[in-house]
């Protein structure tokens, strides 16, 4: 189902790195970073809320923003019960939508506050995701402290927080349209294969993109998915062009991979994943060169994977979903 936008435009964003993304090649589109994974707190989870504070905090100061003339708070986070994004915005806007997408939360939670604007409901939107790293693996796999080795195409949680400010003001770069995915099931079940579980959900939203809007690749300057990481990218960019007879062509990469320097930060291994991952790279990099006008037309399919351990032990699948949205320079 595709979306088109009259009157949604992004005022600003921010992002807040850990230690990993720090050291990435991204580094200096990121309004904060921190050197190590803790940020002053006690645990992993109280570190994951700090992130989203301070998100806020700038994202407040950069646009002149009270926390009261938020009309609407649109956050998503990989805890139990989005706890780290009820604990962050308790106390910001009029009202609050907690999404779990995994990690397509961030262009949901765009989607869902474009169309509320869109539609003449609120005025204005802040959107914001979250993951750390270690809160993660902790919630989802094994405990760190157990040391347990991983395969090459596991993909390494990102830590962070990112917020972005809709309105319905005109500013430089707008909300074109979206189209929103469905439910995925390929009978994959690797929790440590997470690019070859959410590839074809990201190709089954780039298809359904590009039919609803009568687009090919060639009519964006760049085209990003996230996260799929080194292998995932590849089967979906084999898979369309050999199933569909869809090129990408050069202009297509994916978060997880842009995010980290494959070749030096070994600990990240096939590349990034986790809510935050795609949003560090599209609220960061892409949104600022979008304001220097290097990109006018971007398409962003943010993926997740909906996994529950305790399904997973149960021999079930892991099912996957994705999300495009659009973006244009005015």
């Amino acid at each position: 189902m595709t979306f088109n936008y009259k009157n949604v435009y992004i005022k600003d964003t921010v992002t807040v790195a850990g230690p990993y993304e720090k050291d990435g090649p991204l580094k200096k589109y990121y309004d904060k970073t921190y050197d190590d994974l803790y940020f002053g707190e006690k645990s992993w989870e109280q570190a994951e809320i700090k992130l989203i504070k301070d998100a806020l905090v700038l994202l407040f100061k950069k646009t002149s923003t009270k926390k009261e003339e938020i009309d609407l708070v649109v956050s998503g986070d990989l805890l139990n019960q989005i706890s780290a994004s009820t604990y962050g915005t308790n106390g910001v806007g009029s009202s609050f939508i907690g999404i779990y997408g995994a990690c397509s939360s961030s262009v949901l939670g765009m989607i869902l506050a474009s169309n509320f604007i869109d539609d003449k409901r609120v005025n204005n939107a802040i959107v914001t995701v979250s993951s750390h790293n270690m809160s993660s693996e902790k919630q989802f796999r094994n405990p760190t402290e157990y040391g347990a080795p991983k395969p090459s195409s596991a993909t390494f949680t990102a830590t962070g927080a990112a917020a972005c400010f809709l309105t319905n003001k005109k500013t430089d770069v707008k909300v074109e349209c979206a189209t929103l995915g469905k439910i995925v099931d390929y009978e994959q079940n690797d929790p440590n294969d997470m690019g070859r579980v959410m590839a074809p959900a990201a190709i089954e939203t780039l298809k359904t993109h590009f039919e609803e809007t009568g687009r090919d690749p060639s009519y964006y300057d760049l085209i990003l998915t996230g996260d799929l990481g080194r292998y995932g990218k590849d089967i979906l960019r084999d898979y369309m062009n050999n199933t569909y007879n869809i090129d990408l062509g050069d202009h297509y990469n994916d978060c997880g991979v842009l995010l980290y320097d494959l070749e030096k930060q070994e600990e990240v291994q096939a590349g990034g994943s986790g809510p935050v991952c795609s949003a560090l790279v599209n609220y960061g990099y892409v949104y600022q060169e979008m304001k220097k006008k290097k990109f006018k037309k971007v398409l962003l399919v943010a993926t997740g994977a909906l996994f529950s351990p305790t399904l997973l032990y149960q021999k079930q699948n892991i099912n996957s979903i994705a999300h495009a949205i659009s973006l244009e320079v005015c």
